[in-house]
């Protein structure tokens, strides 16, 4: 594995991460009762993103040395996806 696709495998597994956690405990203006003219109930009033951001972080890091721990150790190749034998050499 180069380090470009590290790099593009963690920044995948981050913003993945980020769109599952940011839902996670999210107040809306419609939760709290506090809707200010001109804007959606559903729009966030407390959302935390900094705890967030690093929640993210800290989960894609795991995720991360793992897949790449399986990548590395040739676990599982890109051969074992090729179900329509295009990785073969043609004679």
């Amino acid at each position: 594995m180069t380090i470009t696709a590290a790099l593009v495998l963690f920044a995948v597994i981050w913003f993945m991460t980020l769109l599952i956690v940011l839902p996670i405990r999210i107040k809306t203006q419609g939760d709290l009762g506090d809707i200010v003219p001109g804007t959606h109930a559903g729009a966030p009033e407390v959302h935390h993103m900094k705890k967030k951001i690093w929640i993210t972080t800290g989960i894609s890091v795991v995720l991360w040395a793992i897949i790449a721990g399986i990548i590395i150790s040739g676990v599982i190749s890109v051969r074992d996806f090729d179900w329509l034998n295009q990785l073969e050499p043609r004679e």
